[in-house]
């Protein structure tokens, strides 16, 4: 991964977050992806510490940042993790969704929390958002019924900040989209090409995978 020129930006889609990124770590590979996606205990520190401690290619962003954030030990001994840090804590909010491949493949899952100030359950709602990603054993197919097991000696960590800006993570302009069918434009390696994402679920009709989320131990 070269230095990126001055107009780009690192904006992965959720496909190459888990599929490239996320499944590199996992196996021990492209240590060069290091200088995007650091490695970072990052429910150790408050969040607004976190983009000095981003990728190189990330430091002039000011809207998001990643990390992949290893398994703490308290988890590996079948415990909760610890979302605590010195000024507040982590929250989920939402449902969890899944992350879908090109080819309607279910490659993880992906779990929303929100950053409060203080105490639980009396902290002070804040600006800053996480999206938390896990990928699965093995990619499986939206009609397979066996329930695939999620992969947690790491997870990749999109922090971000609520800015009341209309545009949506992962979604392109439609003839960004067409564009990125070709060679990508945004530095990517060549395994991480921009493909088009589309919106996947009930909503694009997308078969969803008949798994329930307690069944897929994702703590």
């Amino acid at each position: 991964m070269g230095e990126l020129p001055l107009g780009y930006r690192f904006y992965p889609t959720e496909e190459e977050l888990v599929s490239f990124y996320l499944r590199n770590q996992l196996e021990g590979l492209r240590q060069d992806m290091h200088r995007a996606v650091p490695v970072l205990d990052v429910y150790d520190i408050d969040p607004w510490q976190l983009p000095s401690l981003a990728g190189q290619l990330c430091h002039r962003d000011t809207e998001q940042w990643f990390f992949f954030a290893p398994r703490q030990e308290r988890e590996a001994r079948g415990g909760r993790p610890n979302r605590t840090t010195a000024s507040g804590y982590w929250k989920a909010t939402g449902s969890p969704g899944y992350v879908y491949s090109s080819d309607n493949k279910v490659i993880g899952v992906k779990k929303t929390m929100v950053f409060y100030r203080g105490k639980a359950p009396t902290g002070r709602k804040t600006k800053w958002k996480m999206n938390e990603y896990r990928a699965i054993q093995e990619e499986a197919n939206t009609s397979n019924i066996a329930i695939p097991k999620l992969r947690h000696e790491f997870t990749l960590c999109r922090v971000y900040v609520i800015s009341g800006s209309f545009r949506a993570f992962d979604r392109r302009p439609l003839e960004a989209a067409e564009r990125s069918a070709g060679p990508s434009n945004r530095n990517l390696p060549d395994e991480a090409q921009a493909r088009p994402n589309e919106r996947r679920g009930p909503e694009s009709g997308t078969q969803q995978p008949l798994w329930d989320w307690e069944q897929l131990n994702w703590s």
